[in-house]
Order: structure tokens, then C-alpha cells, then sequence
């Protein structure tokens, strides 16, 4: 592909090249379609050419694109609204970004001036970007080893397990950062009581509470927000992805008295709620509202996730199925380097996390009638991989 000529190694590329998408489903330069459970890692939220989004995009290309944050603008205060309307109670302020790696710096950063301390503990497994900030918090080795020395005070407690995080707080412990549900982990769901545990700690220690919810947020799970899962509120909340329909977009909610020991200049961006990204993202809000996708996650949702637990019972390659909503982890016994390039030949765009684990992050507009499209040929692919080892 030509693109490699220009960009390096940067990115495990799929041998294929995609036009076009409508809704939960692509098509490649020759017309090949596919059902994708990629969904651009997460950000083809509310589908592909969003009709919503498309309307809102081509009338603020009409109006304007730009307006730096130094000067107002009535689509970003009206997106701010939308946002804050949907968001975790007392999170009634917001940080616009382009990403979630921003976003993630932007409550770092928010945290340590408020706490006054520079101990952060983070969870094994954890991913929250790769900008130096993000990844100091980031798990795994092969993401910081090349790029240390990074952030200092930071350690990492196993997730799930609040003997461990209760371990390695001491007297300079500002802040806990964690996402719901663990999604390039593998989707990893806590326990009914991690969360909540955490809080009442983060509470006790007067440390404060950051939640990741950039690919679990939104909808993903079949709530707005994972956490309602577990009836837990952060005091920061990092969101991005499929915020704007596709376009760049990352927020970072807050506490009001938290954002207020920031004092102007110490934190801002050039590109951060333009305008053509605001009026994306009110189109998406209308869209999970009006659309009723909450809903539309846990019919489907729970389609999948029952046609995969049968796929389970007659493929003994299959270890284990995690997750909530569209948030969906396939744990495998081998490698599932194959069953992904097969899958492009079946018409099935999956995702990985590592090397074993197929990861579903489909758009949350999918049908039942993909639901069953992706369980019959995952079916195959995994007969046939069975097949293959026992050959």
C-alpha cells in the first residue's frame, strides 16, 4: 500500500483500503462491504455517515470552522450545554481537546495542581494514551520502556483488587486514575464492589478519583456512562473518541472547584472546541438520545453476547467472553493473527487486543440482523482455525 512509503512502522496495518461506510458497515476500493466491529477503535459511535452528524457539519461549514478559545462562540456554548446535561452529576465543567490522550493530560495535569501532590496510582492493564503524560500511567512496558525516564511517582496497583490499591497509597498519593471497564486490556469488567470500594477510599484519603471512560463512555456499554454500572461518580471523567462523529474531539469533565485553582494560560489548546467539532458533537448527543442507541445496545448487545457464549459451548478455542453492552472481549487459546485476516475475507472487520484476545467495538446503531451475520461467521472462523490445529 503506498501509504507505508510516507508514515513508517507506526501502525499494524490491515491489508485493506476503505472508501466509504454507512451505519455498521464499510466498503473497501473494489466495493467490498463488511461488517465492522473495528469502528475506527471506538470512534464510529453513533455509525458511519451519520446522518445527524453530516447535517450539523455541512451547516457549520456554512457559518465558520474556527474560533479560538479566547473568543465565544454559540455552537461550542451549546455543546457545552448538551455535554454537561448527560454528564456524572457535579461534573458541571469542561476542558475541549482533540483526543483522549489530551484529555487525559489536561486531568493529570488538573489533579496535581489541585492535590498539590505528585503520587498517581494507575492499574495493570491500564491504557490511557501514549503523549509522555498518558503514558506514564499507560501498563505496559513495550509502550514506556523506549520513552523513560517519564512522569516520577507513579505506581501501578492491580486492577481489581483493592488490597493492592490500598497498598501503595501513602502521604503523597494525589490521585487515582482507572478506566470502568479496561478496553485495550482485553475488556476486563470489575468486580460489583472495585468501584465503589475505590471511591470510599479515594473519599477516606482525600485522593481524587479520575475515570477513564474514552472507549467506554458514550453509550458503549448500554448506560451513558460505565460507571452508572456501578452507581460511582469521579471527581474528573476523560472522554473522546466517538464524541464528534469521527471528527478529532476529546473533553475532560470536572468538578468546578477543581478546575478553579487553574489560572489562565496554564492550560489550553489551538484547535480545542472549534466549532465544526462542537456542532459534530451536538449531533451525536441528539443521536444516542433520540435514536434511542442506549436501548438499541442492550437488544443487541445482549444478542451478541448470548450467541457468543453458545459459540463458546461448541468451540473449545474460545477461553472466555467479557464485557457489557458493545464492549465485547473474546479471549482465544492460540493466536488470532489468522482468525483477523480471515475475517476480512468473510466480510468481518475484528479488532485485537494482543495477541489472543478479538475485541468488538462495533457502532452502536449495529441491527440484529448484523448481530447474526457477525455470530454465523465467527463461527466459521473459528471452526476453521479449529481445523487448522488439528490438522
Amino acid at each position: 500500500m503506498n501509504e507505508d512509503r510516507f508514515t513508517g512502522q507506526l501502525y499494524q496495518k490491515f491489508p485493506i483500503i476503505i472508501e466509504k461506510g454507512f451505519g455498521s458497515k464499510v466498503f473497501d476500493s473494489e466495493g467490498r462491504e463488511y461488517i465492522d466491529c473495528i469502528g475506527g477503535y471506538g470512534v464510529a459511535l453513533t455509525g458511519h455517515s451519520n446522518p445527524r452528524v453530516i447535517h450539523a457539519i455541512q451547516k457549520q461549514l456554512n457559518k465558520i470552522i474556527t474560533v479560538h478559545g479566547s473568543l465565544y462562540n454559540k455552537t461550542r456554548e451549546e455543546f457545552l450545554e448538551n455535554l454537561i446535561k448527560i454528564s456524572p452529576k457535579k461534573l458541571s465543567n469542561a476542558y475541549l481537546s482533540n483526543s483522549g490522550s489530551e484529555s487525559v493530560e489536561a486531568a493529570i495535569k488538573f489533579a496535581r495542581k489541585f492535590s498539590k501532590k505528585t503520587g498517581i496510582i494507575s492499574m495493570s492493564g491500564a491504557y490511557h494514551g501514549k503523549t509522555l503524560g498518558a503514558l506514564s500511567v499507560t501498563y505496559n512496558s513495550k509502550y514506556r520502556l523506549p520513552f523513560q525516564p517519564l512522569l516520577k511517582d507513579i505506581a501501578f496497583a492491580r486492577f481489581n483488587n483493592i488490597e493492592s490499591l490500598q497498598s501503595l497509597i501513602n502521604s503523597n498519593t494525589g490521585t487515582i486514575i482507572l478506566e470502568p471497564i479496561q478496553g485495550e486490556n482485553g475488556i476486563y469488567v470489575p468486580s460489583n464492589e472495585f468501584l465503589q470500594q475505590v471511591r470510599k477510599i479515594c473519599d477516606e484519603f482525600g485522593i481524587l478519583l479520575i475515570f477513564d471512560e474514552i472507549q467506554s463512555g458514550l453509550g458503549r456499554t448500554g448506560k451513558m456512562w460505565a460507571a452508572q454500572h456501578w452507581n460511582t461518580i469521579p471527581d474528573i471523567m476523560c472522554i473522546a473518541k466517538g464524541i464528534a462523529g469521527g471528527l478529532p474531539m476529546g473533553a475532560t469533565l470536572v468538578r468546578p472547584d477543581i478546575i478553579s485553582c487553574m489560572r489562565k494560560g496554564e492550560h489550553s489548546s489551538t484547535f480545542g472546541g472549534n466549532p465544526l467539532s462542537c456542532a459534530a458533537g451536538n449531533a451525536v448527543i441528539e443521536s444516542i438520545i433520540e435514536d434511542k442507541l442506549l436501548d438499541n445496545v442492550k437488544i443487541t448487545g445482549e444478542k451478541l453476547r448470548l450467541g457468543l457464549e453458545n459459540l463458546k459451548k461448541n468451540h473449545n478455542v474460545i477461553r472466555e467472553i467479557r464485557g457489557k453492552g458493545l464492549m465485547i472481549g473474546i479471549e482465544m487459546k492460540f493466536d488470532i493473527k489468522q482468525v483477523i485476516l480471515d475475517g476480512i475475507n468473510h466480510g468481518l472487520l475484528l479488532l485485537y487486543s494482543g495477541r489472543n484476545i478479538i475485541r468488538l467495538l462495533p457502532p452502536l446503531v449495529l441491527k440484529e440482523e448484523n448481530v447474526t451475520m457477525i455470530l454465523n461467521i465467527l463461527d466459521v472462523l473459528f471452526t476453521k482455525e479449529e481445523k487448522r490445529r488439528n490438522a
